[in-house]
């Protein structure tokens, strides 16, 4: 599934996963829809959300709203990549991410490219194991994301100046 759709405020909304609901009922059977959604704003804010109803449309669209008000800020590197290689495990979801040179373009699979994308990552290299299911690796994508440490942060953490912290990189 690949669903894009800017608003005026400037949030990217991305589906990445609809699943049909089965309930099984003393007359027949029931079928909702889940949604999962991913949000962001192509600098650095991203947000992620999963929700149910009976059309998928309104799915989507709880989905969305959900995700706007849980959006976080991810530390980018220029603007283009994530500042070091980073892994993250949910479930059985496992994921490594690796910071990559200018030029190289966002090198992920499904849901990981979709996070990549509305985040404002432009070159990345990512690589999934374990499992291939949206949302395990969707919260391992976060998870890894959000360890990830700016040179700011270590430098106010060790009471250096960012300069101090940035010298020896590579």
């Amino acid at each position: 599934m690949d669903f894009k759709n800017k608003n005026d405020d400037g949030i990217l909304e991305k589906l990445v996963h609809i699943n049909r609901i089965t309930k099984v009922v003393k007359g027949g059977r029931r079928f909702g829809f889940s949604a999962l959604v991913v949000v962001g704003n192509q600098a650095g804010k991203i947000g992620i959300a999963h929700a149910k109803a009976k059309q998928v449309p309104d799915a989507i669209k709880k989905a969305n709203e959900t995700a706007r008000r849980k959006l976080i800020h991810i530390p980018l590197r220029e603007g283009r990549t994530i500042h070091h290689d980073v892994y993250g495990k949910d479930g059985a979801g496992k994921i490594v991410l690796r910071s990559a040179p200018k030029g190289t373009g966002i090198i992920a699979g499904g849901p990981v490219r979709a996070v990549c994308e509305v985040l404002g990552i432009k070159d990345i290299v990512a690589k999934s194991m374990g499992t291939s299911n949206p949302h395990n690796m969707i919260r391992a994508t976060m998870k890894a994301l959000s360890k990830q440490n700016s040179p700011k942060h270590i430098a106010t953490i060790r009471n250096k100046k960012i300069s101090d912290v940035i010298e020896k990189r590579g």
